[in-house]
């Protein structure tokens, strides 16, 4: 047991070590950068004036509320956009005709900013819940509905052989056979569309909203002129954000591991 966590430790000190440096070189840098160009907080914080921001803001109550209302949004509208966006690949994948007459909406719909469709969207949905998911929805459906139909016609032929060899049905085909073989290249695609649900709930929390990290931002660049705890929304953002990212990586190993 002891000898097998000491490559585990190893493994890990080496992904994390790099991360560290990495992290320890930028933050030098911006601090350079601000007392080089001599750059007031409010044009550009140095990065001890926006980690005393993010400590405030969760001391005092500020950051969590915001936060509590991106996440639910993020994660609701990760879930709904990855299940729609599996089932619309499965079903590309095996329908030609589906795929010819349906492609051309699907990259117009891709091609189209977010950003312009999002006070459409509020407009149609309001400016609650379902308009952020909407949008999110959006956002994650089209990475992952051409991963899933990539890689279910990218299924050995001879799994699908064996399959109707043992008389499995369409369903069953689908399920134990399909889906598991495209699993790696699908959770791939899922690591994207989580980053991307958190862009597409800020384009919505822009678009209209009373709480979360967008409504943040733009209170503290606007009416509270406080750019320091702006940058810490920021900060607030890219650590969801990266944070989902290793979860659905450490997912994805589990799984293609265990297979």
């Amino acid at each position: 047991m002891t000898a097998a966590r000491h490559p585990r430790r190893r493994r890990l000190l080496g992904t994390l070590s790099p991360v560290a440096a990495s992290l320890a070189v930028f933050v030098v840098a911006w601090q350079l950068v601000v007392f080089v160009s001599g750059f007031p907080p409010y044009i550009l914080p140095g990065p001890l004036s926006v980690a005393e921001a993010f400590v405030r803001a969760w001391t005092d109550g500020t950051m969590w509320p915001h936060v509590a209302a991106t996440l639910v949004e993020v994660l609701l509208g990760f879930a709904l956009g990855a299940s729609v966006a599996i089932v619309a690949g499965i079903a590309l994948a095996r329908s030609p005709l589906a795929e010819r007459l349906l492609s051309p909406y699907l990259v117009a719909a891709q091609a189209t900013p977010v950003l312009a469709l999002a006070p459409l969207i509020a407009l149609w949905f309001g400016t609650g819940l379902p308009s952020k998911l909407v949008i999110t929805t959006l956002i994650v459906f089209f990475p992952v509905a051409v991963a899933t139909m990539v890689g279910i016609r990218s299924v050995d032929p001879r799994l699908l052989e064996m399959a109707r060899s043992f008389r499995a049905s369409s369903w069953q085909t689908v399920v134990r056979v399909e889906v598991p073989a495209a699993g790696p290249v699908i959770l791939g695609a899922m690591r994207v569309g989580v980053t991307l649900a958190v862009i597409g709930a800020i384009v919505g929390e822009w678009a209209g909203a009373n709480r979360g990290l967008g409504v943040l931002i733009n209170e503290a660049r606007g009416s509270l002129f406080d750019i320091p705890l702006m940058f810490a929304a920021l900060l607030q953002l890219a650590i969801i954000g990266v944070a989902l990212y290793l979860v659905m990586l450490f997912i994805e190993r589990r799984i293609v591991g265990a297979r």
